[in-house]
């Protein structure tokens, strides 16, 4: 069985870059006229956290309770990007823990860690890799959260901080999401069309810029 797991941090995040990519390993299938949308292929079961922030633990979300009832050796559990199921080195030892126990395959599609057959195999290269892979992305996290306390530090000395840059909302923040998808539009000059920073505007795409782990990773 195919068990297929998706999470956004927030209500207005979307769930559409983790359907497109699940669509393209041939886990969902998009279905249009009265009954439009996304929907689990045949053997395939998809559990969904909509608005689960990354720091609740991923076996203590209300979703993958519903995975554990539902697993069995020899299921495979995919997730779309890993950050969408663990956030963190310790959040990854647990997942791959509770898969080992029971027998169940894990598979990311994208991402650095795409490349693993399954990443729940209980192997020395298999450990190592994990280690290197998710230790740099939180070693760049870290680092962009520093230069980002920095900058506003300086920002307030300098009297220059006023807060949050605007956000997009409604109508622009469709425009932007659309032209982005549709026409491939670059993070900066859809900064410049719609008068906000470049921050603004990651923020309107968070969940659908090429790898949402690591800030500005499309090119600008």
């Amino acid at each position: 069985m195919q068990i297929v797991y998706s999470r956004v941090s927030t209500a207005t995040h979307s769930l559409l870059r983790q359907r497109h990519i699940l669509t393209e390993a041939g886990l969902l299938v998009r279905t249009e006229g009265v009954a439009e949308g996304f929907h689990p292929a045949d053997g395939v079961l998809l559990f969904e956290d909509p608005a689960t922030t990354s720091k609740v633990p991923a076996l203590e979300r209300p979703a993958f309770s519903k995975v554990a009832a539902a697993a069995h050796p020899g299921d495979t559990l995919t997730v779309s990007e890993l950050f969408r199921l663990c956030r963190d080195l310790i959040d990854i030892y647990n997942v791959r823990a509770w898969c080992q126990a029971r027998g169940v395959i894990l598979r990311v599609l994208s991402g650095p860690l795409s490349n693993f057959h399954d990443l729940a195999a209980n192997d020395a290269t298999t450990d190592l890799l994990i280690n290197v892979i998710t230790a740099v992305g939180q070693f760049q996290r870290d680092i962009q959260n520093e230069l980002t306390v920095e900058g506003v530090a300086a920002a307030e000395a300098e009297g220059r901080y006023r807060g949050r840059p605007p956000v997009l909302t409604g109508a622009d923040l469709h425009d932007v999401r659309s032209t982005y998808t549709d026409q491939g539009a670059s993070i900066a000059a859809l900064a410049r069309a719609h008068g906000v920073s470049r921050a603004a505007i990651r923020t309107a795409l968070a969940d659908l810029l090429p790898d949402a782990s690591v800030p500005a990773s499309r090119p600008s």
